[in-house]
């Protein structure tokens, strides 16, 4: 207990820094020609703009004790807002998300909604992609659970998830590894003093887990003090450049003589001064947090790249969701991995190592939802043949779908209208698929209308249901939400829910029960994006299973959207979606840019999202040609300055 403490103090005195990636941006200049969005008609901020504030915002948002330090009442002129384009960002992205006005608060009109951020998108939050950009900042990262447990198991080699009792992280934007929410709390700290000592133990209780850390030679007994510091040093200097995943100061190897000497003078051994060093790395601020080099601005410099070593923990954390390995430390140490050819080549080798499982794992996981199969309860009764190992299969599947169109390099479309797909005899039974045995599974191909691309995964169908019936309103929310990338606002605090009593149920199909329920006028605007989306799915059961009766009535899985398409049936509705491939292409694009910057995406990365769109239809859609683009993208390989 006494090393712990002394441990604790040591490595907290170690510089902190403020985690904070609110910095003030450059005004930039508004764009020519008046103020009139491309498919919103013209707006008068003074008129349109201002009175919505007044009528929506200001309870909350005006005078010196705004909520959120944001005034928004100040804003009088188009040329004021102009001037503040990052609060403009945050008040489109809120708007269109429904974050705002809150829950309980009175909304706009969906459409007034739509015709101000479409608006906004054109005037105030328009980039200039001929001049300079903004690459943005991304916040001190704390390395998440995941994160830690990788980089844990690639530094060290434990077998076990040090991790595993860690508090859950948070998310933000739909990710656990956004920087502004990855918080530290002192809990966390005393778990991460824990986790290092069962870390320690492990590693020299096992003969050749240790000599990847004892790599140079351990001194006599009877050597001097000198000596002894020197063969430390040797030892704790390459540990500490792999734990920190860059080059060490020589004052940072100095100062962890003092854990020598704590052992020292407690009457232990050499070997007891390395572990106490190492045990102290694993909780230095430099391990648990990814930290990229601040610089000043310098004149009309804004910008400049990150470091080699911070593109190498990029790279890994993206890829790998792991700290780097050898050949990406040896190449960064040679200034070599900015090099085009150099990185190309480090990308595709990446997505081919069997780390590369972790993009499916934890990208995928969150992207398309897969983590929330594993909290599913579906009602026993209704559905007796749901069962631990259905629920696994139904994610493996769409984890070997996902994985495959990687690791082939196979167009993202095929997200939406794959003819194939992996199956075990258990999903396959599920599937009322013939011919499958066994537990191993396989790739088949698919014929008729029952199953196609990953909207027909089991997996997604039950995510986006209840537990004890199929939910229109989920199945919809969840392709605006991953397909289209147009989440609809949260209901609000009135809309009230479908009757779940069994004489109302058995009165009428589900269908005729949600459009009686969207009848309001308060619920439609929303219902009518959602509903028929939900509409083309009814074909499948909670748990996503083939059929054609919802009880005793026949299903009606044709639909219309708003924009006056028809369809019947997934499939003709999945046909609908993939002839939206722009819309699924950006909302893929800015998911995996999301994910792999650790922050949400800005107005000013427009011009970055558009020329990764642009090189992937150059490319075929190609899911390779979308992860180099953005590993060479502006967001990825600079950052902005601080003033």
């Amino acid at each position: 207990m006494r090393f712990r403490i002394v441990l604790a103090l040591c490595c907290l005195g170690l510089p902190v820094f403020v985690l904070n990636s609110a910095l003030p941006r450059e005004p930039q200049q508004p764009p020519p020609g008046k103020q009139i969005a491309k498919d919103a008609g013209t707006v008068d901020f003074a008129k349109d703009v201002v009175p919505l504030i007044e009528k929506y915002c200001s309870s909350c948002h005006s005078g010196p004790k705004s909520k959120a330090n944001l005034d928004l009442s100040k804003f009088k002129t188009f040329e004021d807002a102009n001037k503040n384009k990052q609060v403009w960002g945050k008040v489109a992205h809120n708007l269109r998300v429904g974050e705002m006005p809150p829950a309980g608060k009175p909304r706009p009109p969906l459409e007034q909604i739509e015709q101000i951020t479409r608006w906004m998108d054109d005037t105030i939050l328009a980039v200039d992609c001929t001049k300079q950009r903004d690459p943005g900042r991304v916040t001190i990262r704390r390395l998440n659970r995941n994160e830690y447990n990788n980089t844990i198991r690639d530094l060290v080699g434990v077998n076990f998830k040090p991790a595993e009792d860690f508090p859950v992280d948070d998310s933000g934007y739909g990710f656990d590894n956004i920087g502004d929410v990855l918080s530290m709390s002192p809990l966390l700290m005393e778990k991460y003093l824990a986790a290092s000592e069962k870390i320690v133990d492990g590693v020299f209780k096992s003969a050749d887990l240790k000599k990847r850390i004892i790599t140079g030679k351990v001194p006599a007994p009877k050597a001097t003090a000198k000596e002894k510091e020197a063969a430390f040093k040797a030892i704790m200097k390459p540990f500490m450049e792999r734990a920190y995943r860059r080059p060490v100061l020589q004052d940072e190897i100095d100062r962890t003589v003092r854990f020598l000497t704590l052992a020292e003078k407690s009457g232990e051994n050499f070997e007891k001064g390395v572990q106490l060093g190492v045990q102290a790395t694993l909780c230095s601020p430099y391990f648990l947090f990814r930290f990229e080099k601040d610089f000043k601005i310098q004149g009309a410099k804004t910008t400049q790249p990150i470091s080699q070593y911070e593109l190498a923990s990029r790279l890994s954390y993206f890829l790998w969701t792991s700290m780097p390995d050898e050949e990406l430390f040896k190449l960064a140490a040679q200034n070599k991995l900015n090099d085009k050819a150099t990185l190309e080549a480090q990308v595709k080798r990446m997505l081919k190592d069997p780390k590369g499982q972790a993009l499916t794992e934890h990208f995928a996981g969150q992207w398309l939802q897969l983590r929330l199969v594993h909290q599913l309860s579906p009602d026993p009764k209704l559905f007796p043949n749901f069962d631990p190992k259905l629920r696994d299969a139904m994610v493996k599947e769409t984890e070997l779908f996902f994985d495959h169109i990687v690791k082939e390099n196979r167009s993202i479309m095929e997200f939406l209208d794959a003819d194939w797909t992996f199956v075990n005899e258990r999903l396959a039974k599920h599937y009322g698929m013939t011919g499958i045995k066994g537990d191993q599974f396989q790739k088949v191909k698919l014929t008729g209308n029952q199953r196609i691309g990953v909207l027909t995964h089991a997996s997604i169908l039950s995510v986006s249901s209840n537990p004890t019936r199929t939910s229109l309103v989920k199945r919809g929310k969840w392709i605006l939400d991953n397909i289209l990338n147009t989440p609809p606002p949260p209901p609000v605090a009135d809309a009230g829910e479908l009757s779940e009593d069994e004489k109302d149920i058995s009165a009428a199909p589900l269908r005729q029960r949600v459009e009686l329920h969207r009848a309001n006028p308060v619920c439609a605007s929303c219902h009518q994006r959602m509903d028929p989306l939900g509409f083309g799915f009814e074909n499948y059961d909670a748990i996503g299973a083939w059929r054609t009766k919802d009880g005793k009535f026949d299903i009606d899985a044709s639909g219309e959207l708003p924009n006056g398409q028809k369809f019947n049936g997934a499939k003709e509705l999945i046909m609908v979606l993939k002839a939206r491939d722009a819309d699924f292409r950006r909302c893929l694009v800015e998911k995996l840019l999301t994910y792999g910057l650790g922050r949400g995406i800005e107005y000013y990365d427009k011009c970055a999202m558009d020329e990764i769109c642009a090189e992937m239809i150059r490319n075929g859609d190609r899911f390779e040609t979308l992860v180099l683009a953005i590993v060479a993208s502006d967001p990825f390989q600079m950052k902005r300055g601080r003033p």
